[in-house]
């Protein structure tokens, strides 16, 4: 089930009504049934599959929690495995069996090769991972396990979260499903202005901006630079506002009801760095590589080039996440390399900013550090976004290749044609508008959170905020064709 569905506009007021309805002893069963209702609009059958997953972590935990020695590592194993076998048949066989058909060609070996007919079931890498977090913590000492069966398929099925996340952690999430939560006129106010923030997003600037963006890259040999350069840049704003939107509904779904999840973006935009940018994108993804990833491989604390390598490694195998495609796996390793040249370059970087005097001017360096951030990461979407990597070469080699770059009216008028990329002048114009606007906000927000900043301002300006969001989602949301967020394929 979509956010922006007419399907989720009757469900979530009906869910939300019944859960304050209804005594606390029997709400974590409405929610579980809600969640599983939820995730079966898309399709039906793979709700076995995460039963699956859960009955296997579940039985897993118990164990570990009740074993010694060497056998709660085994367990920890067995339940690692089990779960990522589940993410490997569906996401990951096909894509290895291709390249295992394409070496034996090469070497002119007889290869059989089995291609699975099968569609990916819809956030099994989110709810996967937030599998694998609870069954780790519990390995480590820091969770105990949930006999509550019911309570820990909620953990892991919960709706707001279910698809694309954030990825919670058993410590945070876990026992506010034994909370009681009353209904709070502020807190659902709160959380009803987040969604509407997050809907605003995703409706009105990230839809409006595939028009685009769908058209160029899918077919961007027929495109020069300055089309493919303004993709590149409308593709950015795109998945921020498309990811971001769904979190910030997500998020404000879930504390209308009282539960609390963790924030997943902070002005990635505005970060002054490559490390900066990663701190503040898809937090909850972040933190989970982290925790699980680079610090067990020995994170920054071993030899320089021993943690050059870890960081190589984290973001490879976080680019594989993302997708059963090498553009996803060389962006992964394309910002692996990012970091790796922003802390060997440090030094060098701070003598270069005292040499030219730019040290004195604060607000220029972090202007310039803002710019290269976002162009580097810009860049770097390129292989996210495009089809293969071919596409993704052609891309990087004809970003400059124009004739004229004169960026007259006639020329974006010829350029922004229905026919030619789905989008009208007036699309255009209303999408640099928007995001005009959202960066506005996120400056005036600050450091702040969106709920924050909207409750210490006047009460005019709340409600003619309010109001002008409200309306700008109805009036000028694209709903003709509601589009899934992009994560939903991850």
């Amino acid at each position: 089930m979509l956010f922006n569905s007419l399907q989720f506009v009757f469900f979530f007021p009906v869910v939300t009504v019944g859960y304050f309805w209804l005594p606390h002893r029997v709400r974590w069963l409405w929610l579980l049934a809600a969640s599983c209702v939820f995730y079966m609009a898309f399709v039906p059958i793979y709700i076995l599959i995460l039963a699956i997953t859960i009955a296997i972590d579940y039985v897993a935990a118990l164990l570990i929690d009740k074993a010694g020695g060497r056998a709660r590592l085994r367990y920890l194993v067995i339940s690692i495995f089990s779960t990522c076998a589940v993410l490997f048949v569906f996401k990951y066989f096909n894509f290895f069996n291709s390249n295992f058909l394409a070496a034996a060609q090469f070497f002119q070996l007889n290869y059989p090769a089995p291609v699975l007919d099968v569609l990916l079931p819809i956030g099994l890498s989110f709810h996967t991972f937030q599998s694998l977090s609870y069954v780790i913590e519990v390995y480590r000492g820091n969770q105990r396990p949930e006999r509550h069966f019911g309570i820990y398929a909620l953990y892991v099925m919960f709706y707001p979260q279910l698809v694309a996340g954030p990825i919670e952690r058993p410590q945070h999430l876990l026992h506010q499903f034994r909370e009681v939560h009353s209904f709070d006129y502020q807190r659902v106010a709160n959380g009803l202005k987040l969604m509407a923030w997050g809907m605003f997003k995703k409706v009105v600037i990230a839809d409006r901006l595939a028009l685009l963006v769908n058209a160029v890259y899918g077919n961007p040999q027929a495109h020069d630079g300055p089309a493919l350069v303004v993709a590149t840049i409308f593709f950015a704003f795109q998945i921020y506002c498309d990811f971001s939107g769904y979190s910030d509904i997500a998020i404000g779904a879930a504390q209308v009801m009282g539960f609390r999840l963790v924030d997943n973006f902070n002005r990635p935009y505005s970060a002054r760095g490559i490390a900066d940018f990663w701190h503040r994108w898809h937090i909850s993804l972040s933190t989970w590589f982290r925790d699980y990833v680079y610090i067990p491989l020995g994170g920054n604390r071993v030899s320089r080039p021993r943690w050059y390598l870890n960081l190589l490694l984290t973001f490879t195998i976080s680019g594989l996440w993302h997708g059963a495609n090498w553009t996803y796996v060389f962006w992964g390793l394309l910002n692996g390399m990012y970091l790796v040249a922003e802390h060997a370059t440090a030094g060098l970087r701070a003598h270069a900013f005292k040499y030219t005097g730019l040290d004195r001017f604060p607000a220029v360096r972090s202007t310039m550090a803002i710019s290269a951030t976002f162009g580097l990461v810009c860049f770097a979407w390129i292989f996210f976004r495009a089809r293969s990597l071919s596409d993704a070469w052609y891309i990087v080699t004809h970003l400059a290749a124009n004739d004229s770059m004169a960026l007259d009216l006639a020329w974006w008028s010829a350029f922004l044609t229905v026919e030619k990329s789905g989008m009208t002048i007036f699309d255009f114009v209303l999408a640099i508008a928007a995001i005009a606007f959202m960066e506005v906000f996120h400056f005036v927000q600050g450091h702040s959170t969106v709920r924050t900043m909207l409750v210490t301002r006047p009460w005019p300006i709340r409600y003619g905020f309010y109001y002008l969001l409200v309306t700008s989602v109805l009036v000028l949301g694209v709903f003709q064709t509601p589009q899934a967020f992009i994560y939903f394929q991850f």
